[in-house]
């Protein structure tokens, strides 16, 4: 088991150090861009093709109304909320960062004004696309964020939450005879979770969906200076320059998530580990737009709460469009 959690661990570094390396070649390449530059592609539409540092530039012109930039330079932030790097404060334009929900910044101006803008990167370097990874909390986290955000919830919500992750006390195992389960012990599943916290959570997904898109997006950490106001998306692998980037302002995003779809539940199994579950077991877990709520169940933080990004969510209506 030690072993397998070894690897475990190896894998989740070498992905953030790959992620971290597209955000640095990035940056780096936004850092080479001729000033002035005018502004060369006004096509409408959201996925685009060719080389990312153009795409995002264009995109921030656009996102300012401006026709040209004389200036711009990158950070990248990517990483600095991990342990393999070594500086963890950036500073930019007079301003600390220790941890930032956008992995680069930018700092863009023209005659007449200047500009620091967040951007969140996405990557995906298999043939097909994965269902990317948004926010990684844990549920007391990420209760707090939601009433510091002005959101009332009761404790059954976060008793509820805590169940669903399978904090410790508030498993199955912890007080329930597991003698007859044919579920896992260590979680309840989003069916059965304390019923009144249940509704609490479901009633704000449902009728404040754009609000909490917005906070998975933006609010990961507090006093964060510069939150993400653009997300750029790299779909999946490739081997040249001429890239498949998708590519929105954050509120784009959260229009097109809402048009996507609303809230819902979404019906899974359990088909493999240790608790692999007979046919017909069906368990049920929250869906807003291209959001995926799930408990993140890896052995070296299972209790995690983790939203992701629908697979391939970028290549369907209204995105894709």
């Amino acid at each position: 088991m030690k072993n397998n959690i070894a690897k475990q661990r190896k894998a989740g570094t070498l992905g953030r150090k790959r992620g971290h390396s597209y955000e640095v070649k990035l940056s780096e390449a936004i850092n080479a861009f001729p000033t002035p530059f005018s502004i060369t592609d006004e096509t409408k539409g959201y996925l685009k093709h060719g080389k990312p540092q153009e795409i995002l530039v264009n995109k921030l012109l656009q996102h300012l109304g401006w026709n040209k930039c004389t200036f711009i330079k990158a950070y990248c932030t990517g990483g600095l909320a991990t342990a393999e790097c070594g500086d963890k404060t950036l500073i930019v334009e007079g301003k600390a960062i220790n941890s930032s929900k956008s992995d680069i910044i930018v700092v863009i101006k023209n005659e007449d004004s200047a500009r620091t803008i967040g951007v969140s990167v996405k990557q995906c370097n298999n043939i097909h696309p994965t269902n990317d990874q948004l926010f990684f909390t844990t549920a007391t986290a990420f209760y707090e964020l939601i009433v510091q955000n002005g959101f009332s919830l009761s404790n059954n919500a976060l008793i509820a939450m805590k169940q669903f992750c399978g904090d410790l006390g508030y498993r199955p195992i912890d007080s329930d005879d597991c003698s007859g389960r044919i579920f896992s012990t260590e979680r309840y599943f989003w069916e059965e979770i304390d019923q009144k916290g249940k509704v609490e959570w479901e009633a704000l997904f449902r009728h404040h969906q754009d609000e909490v898109t917005r906070l998975l997006l933006q609010k990961g950490y507090a006093q964060d200076p510069f939150p993400p106001e653009i997300i750029l998306h790299k779909t999946k692998k490739s081997d040249s320059s001429d890239e498949e980037i998708a590519i929105f302002s954050t509120d784009e995003f959260i229009s097109l998530s809402k048009q996507y779809g609303e809230f819902q539940l979404g019906e899974y199994r359990v088909k493999k580990g240790r608790f692999k579950e007979p046919q017909g077991v069906i368990h049920l877990a929250p869906r807003f737009g291209v959001v995926q709520m799930q408990r993140g169940g890896q052995k070296q933080h299972p209790t995690q709460l983790q939203f992701n990004l629908k697979s391939g969510y970028l290549y369907h209506s209204p995105f894709s469009m």
